[in-house]
């Protein structure tokens, strides 16, 4: 059995609120231009947060990993101290006595690679603030004033003011973080105190490196980045170029249509969004195509409709008037004709009229909660008569009661549209039935079957299109309008429907319809 159904779209989009006033600008520029923007201002955008980085946070983060760093190393050669049984150094009359053990393993330690001090210096004192021993692999150092002479030996003074300056802070208050400079050399120096407070570490390294670095970066970024920035312009222009070329494809495609051109396709050459959007315009474009020779038959067959009961009405009013003389008989005979030919005037105007309402949405869906079977029942009744006189039976089924919400004017507008679809295509039983069938999930269902010819498959999808008809309905009475008006109407209501068919067998017309909203509970 062929089938077709229909499921309604759902409401319209509310309108989106228009941005501010730069947002009007960007829209005037285009999408080429607005995607060249955007990733120019993307590029300035990564160029100035590198500029800031180099410029404001390479040198707080090196800084930072320095002083972690020498903590760490400062923290070792203080625990090493802490570890030893007996004091590293004693003063006496004589002098500075050194505890060899110690130092013996402390020189270990540093060679073997277990203590890191390379590129360092390492200022042992004692509470005296003189130093014990100094470790001096940094040359120049600020804090000794050391320097590396040609033949490698090297010269210090261990007791400068500014590493006795340090010293005092260390005992005073048991550690500092601090960075000195000499002659442009830039020293950080990190002191800490060991645990029996006799004793004061200082290691400090240098900070020349980083600053030097820093400057080269920062000169070198101006022409780097002027570089970067051109190669994405040309970049942003080819991808733009590119990624725009379906949009101004499906433009020029819009102008045609525009301009009449119908039959316009678009290359569809892509598999993302812009290639679905061109299928869809391709779609759209065959739709519009057949909607305009669509309009054009109706034209052509309303045109036709008009004229035929126009020209009976000018004849046979110039016969009542010229010929027919005294025959009362042929007369009343030609009248009748008249009259008949006028009403199917008059319906065809209220046909188009009603689909025009309908359609544009003029007349405003009346919501209310009824019994649809109730009005099946009612419907039905109406068609007693005509039943009678024609020999024709509408069995009704609906048997169950049938809530539902909708517009019963309109409703019951649709269910005289599709029984008299019904009793154009009687079948030879001249039965045609009515049924209101309950759903599960509530709402209802309708249906309107007969047993005539059916439809056949290929005029199936345009069943419900304004004026079609098939070609097994030529020279049928109706204006061809009846069914778009029905599809209208539940277009409108949000309703599914369709159309089982079979050809030989007959058709049935179905839509369902949505029950009444729950009533919310109340505590």
């Amino acid at each position: 059995m062929n089938e077709l159904t229909v499921i309604p779209p759902a409401g319209k989009r509310p309108p989106r609120h228009r941005g501010g006033r730069a947002a009007r600008l960007l829209q005037r520029l285009g999408v080429r231009k607005q995607l060249m923007l955007f990733l120019c201002g993307v590029t300035l955008l990564t160029l100035a947060m590198v500029w800031a980085l180099i410029t404001f946070g390479l040198e707080p983060m090196y800084h930072r990993n320095i002083r972690k760093a020498l903590e760490g190393k400062a923290a070792a050669v203080v625990s090493m101290i802490d570890a030893s049984d007996s004091p590293i150094s004693s003063r006496t009359f004589a002098g500075l006595i050194l505890n060899e053990t110690f130092w013996t393993n402390f020189l270990e330690a540093v060679l073997d690679g277990q203590l890191d001090l390379e590129n360092c210096c390492v200022d042992i004192s004692d509470s005296t603030l003189g130093n014990v021993r100094c470790l001096e692999s940094l040359y120049p150092c600020v804090l000794h004033e050391s320097v590396s002479s040609f033949g490698g030996q090297g010269k210090m003074n261990v007791d400068t003011p500014e590493i006795v300056r340090l010293r005092g802070m260390v005992f005073t208050q048991g550690s500092v973080n601090e960075t000195v400079s000499s002659g442009g050399n830039m020293q950080m120096a990190v002191g800490r105190l060991s645990a029996d407070g006799k004793y004061a570490v200082i290691v400090s390294t240098s900070l020349a490196q980083i600053d030097t670095a820093a400057d080269v970066l920062g000169s070198v970024l101006p022409p780097i980045a002027l570089l970067l920035f051109g190669l994405n312009l040309l970049a942003a222009l080819l991808f733009s170029r590119w990624f725009t070329q379906p949009v101004r494809q499906l433009s020029a495609g819009a102008r045609e249509m525009a301009a009449g051109n119908y039959t316009v396709r678009v290359r569809v050459n892509r598999q993302d969004e812009l290639g679905l959007l061109a299928q869809e315009f391709n779609h759209m474009a065959q739709e519009v195509q057949r909607s305009a020779k669509l309009e054009k038959d109706i034209l052509a067959n309303v045109s036709h409709d008009l004229r035929t009961p126009l020209t009976l009405i000018k004849g046979y009013a110039e016969t009542v008037r010229d010929l027919t003389g005294n025959d009362e008989e042929r007369r009343t005979e030609q009248c009748n004709i008249i009259v008949d030919e006028t009403d199917r005037l008059s319906a065809l105007v209220n046909s188009v009229m009603e689909l025009s309402k309908v359609q544009s949405g003029t007349e405003k869906l009346n919501l209310v909660d009824f019994d649809m079977g109730e009005l099946c029942f009612e419907v039905a009744g109406r068609y007693d008569a005509v039943c009678d006189q024609n020999g024709w039976t509408l069995r009704l089924e609906a048997d169950h009661e049938c809530p539902v919400r909708a517009d019963p004017a309109m409703m019951e507008r649709v269910l005289h549209n599709l029984l008299g679809n019904a009793t154009h295509h009687m079948g030879k039983d001249g039965v045609f039935i009515l049924r209101a069938i309950p759903k599960a999930d509530g709402g209802c269902r309708v249906e309107v079957e007969d047993h005539g010819p059916g439809i056949p498959p290929e005029d199936l999808p345009y069943i419900f299109d304004r004026y079609y008809r098939s070609r097994k309905d030529a020279g049928k009475a109706g204006t061809g309008l009846g069914l778009s008006i029905t599809k209208a109407i539940l277009q409108q209501h949000g309703f599914a429907f369709g159309v089982n068919s079979e050809p030989g067998k007959g058709s049935v017309f179905w839509f369902e319809m949505k029950a009444p909203p729950a009533a919310p509970d109340h505590p």
